[in-house]
């Protein structure tokens, strides 16, 4: 089991950075596939992106490819997002998510449901 908690949220203007962090508490972190989504008000739960075990490779939906970075620190038990080029349009709370399983069972299908363990959950809010 692993207990996931979001930092770095808040307020930016368009065309600004921020970068999320997401600790995680628990044995066996790098058993875990990592993932970031985001939920704007009235829309559903949607998948932003995701690394493997070792942060070799990783995916990210079409509407931040390009501005958005995943990683993960093994050494330190944490993912990251960094947000480049931000826009009004990416405004969201932002949860880190845990899952297990074979990283090619994960690809082209980053369904919420695959993902066991959840963070709190960080708002970003980007506005002028």
């Amino acid at each position: 089991q692993v207990q996931l908690a979001e930092s770095g949220g808040g307020l930016v203007q368009p065309g600004g950075s921020l970068r999320l962090s997401c600790a995680a508490s628990g044995r066996s972190f790098t058993s875990y596939i990592l993932g970031w989504f985001r939920q704007a008000p009235g829309k559903e739960r949607e998948f932003v992106a995701a690394v493997n075990w070792s942060g070799s490779s990783s995916d990210y939906a079409d509407s931040v490819k390009g501005r958005f970075t995943i990683s993960r620190d093994n050494a330190k038990n944490t993912v990251y997002l960094q947000m480049n080029s931000l826009n009004p349009e990416d405004t969201a709370v932002y949860y880190c998510a845990a899952g297990l399983g074979p990283w090619y069972s994960y690809r082209g299908n980053y369904s919420p449901a695959k993902f066991s363990y959840w963070g709190q959950g960080a708002q970003v809010t980007v506005s002028s």
